[in-house]
């Protein structure tokens, strides 16, 4: 799995405007609603073609009144404890402050590598200032300035030079389906009833799952890695230390899954906090199936499934191209087709579609329905390839691939899922020069 790059310091030394600048042009991972903690975030980011988790951490503050703060500082030092490399920001207008030194002493026990970015460097006076950091101890001092990203990539070099090549994409041959929702949804339980045995504790207190567990498995003459994950909350609700750590675990589950098996209580609904986990599988381009479980709790009539049908595929719309299943875990109701799902999902992702099939299928579409003329500019579209990748995506060349809009990316997809089964599966559309 990709190396993991903590952002450490005391607040307002300029963290999260270096994790922006990282993770531009990119997804988040999480966002400020979904199962993280107070002042945290995820992102993707990669240097020179290697990829890299980055998490900004809350401003450490020892001895606060700020009655969040311990929770923060908490936080601070579990991420510290989960991550590969620290980069510890400081700030040259302040120098070294005790808070600094507070904090240095807390990177040392971590006997990780440790990278100081001396923050706001952006003139030669403040250069010369950034020498002071030195006292510290560390050997390795980056003058940057993370709102204009100078001295940022001397920094980044540094840092990837100490990643470990064999963490960066792990090699497993066998796919990962993981199952993941909201704690006390019956994720456990729906693990349980596939493979026979109690193997994992099933109790009515939710958060009784604090690791992802394996399990290899083999259905329909498909064998792979059954994955059961601590339930994602709402930062809000997200207290204890290891609880946390379970949110974490439980998002780099997600990361290296090749399926996401999205289980949610029907009696709870589909509710704001489900359809943030939705997304996050989403934006890490995973297959994906949902499963309403506990459906033998309502009372149902001849409407019900299909208004709760409607009602999900109009909130994960546009991509609203996901199989759903209405099961029931305690009475073994369709367990076994949801696997089935997954198995097809999976399929659908590996998917690879001839080029010249491609072309012949989709350039008379296009042909047809071309794009819209922008600023008097007739846009032409005359070869698509799929590009060489884990998750379906494509490559359109054009004469203005710029000027070609976000609709039109849609009517593309639309297409593409019209006449290939994509079912359950992101699918990227690139636009590129002819």
């Amino acid at each position: 799995m990709a190396n993991i790059v903590a952002i450490v310091g005391r607040p307002n030394v300029g963290k999260s405007t270096f994790f922006n600048r990282m993770i531009q042009k990119r997804e988040a991972i999480v966002d400020s609603q979904s199962g993280v903690t107070r002042d945290r975030h995820y992102g993707k980011s990669d240097w020179n073609g290697k990829k890299f988790t980055l998490i900004d951490t809350g401003g450490y503050l020892k001895n606060s009144d700020d009655i969040f703060q311990k929770e923060i500082d908490k936080q601070v030092k579990l991420a510290i404890q989960e991550s590969d490399s620290i980069i510890f920001m400081v700030d040259v207008e302040d120098g070294v402050t005790a808070m600094d030194q507070t904090i240095s002493q807390l990177l040392r026990k971590a006997q990780k590598p440790i990278f100081i970015a001396v923050n706001k460097t952006d003139n030669s006076k403040r250069l010369e200032n950034s020498l002071e950091f030195y006292s510290m101890g560390f050997d390795s001092i980056f003058p940057i300035s993370a709102i204009n990203g100078s001295g940022s990539g001397e920094l980044l070099d540094a840092l990837v030079n100490t990643f470990n090549e064999d963490s960066e994409d792990e090699i497993n041959s066998i796919p990962r389906f993981s199952v993941v929702g909201r704690p006390n949804s019956g994720k456990s339980s729906f693990i349980n009833a596939l493979i026979g045995e109690e193997r994992y504790i099933v109790t009515d207190e939710a958060g009784t799952t604090r690791d992802s567990i394996d399990t290899k498995y083999n259905r329909f003459g498909f064998e792979f890695n059954l994955v059961d994950t601590a339930g994602i909350r709402r930062k809000s609700k997200v207290k204890e230390d290891i609880e946390f750590y379970s949110v974490m675990r439980s998002i780099r589950a997600i990361e290296n899954s090749d399926v996401c098996v999205l289980l949610f209580d029907a009696t709870r609904e589909f509710d704001s906090q489900v359809q943030n986990i939705f997304w996050l599988v989403q934006r890490n381009k995973k297959g994906v199936v949902i499963l309403i479980n506990k459906w033998d709790l309502i009372k149902k009539n001849t409407s019900s499934t299909k208004e709760m049908e409607l009602k999900i595929k109009k909130e994960i719309s546009p991509f609203d191209d996901v199989p759903l299943l209405f099961i029931s875990v305690i009475n073994k109701q369709r367990i076994y087709k949801a696997i089935e799902l997954a198995v097809e999902v999976y399929k659908n992702r590996s998917r690879k579609i001839i080029t010249r099939k491609l072309n012949d299928l989709m350039l008379p579409i296009i042909e047809k329905f071309p794009p819209p003329s922008t600023k008097g500019r007739f846009i032409k579209i005359k070869f698509c390839t799929q590009i060489p990748s884990k998750h379906p995506q494509f490559a359109f060349f054009s004469n203005h691939p710029n000027l070609i809009k976000e609709p039109y990316r849609r009517f593309l997809e639309n297409q593409l899922r019209k006449n290939f089964n994509f079912r359950g599966v992101p699918i990227s559309i690139f636009f590129r020069k002819k």
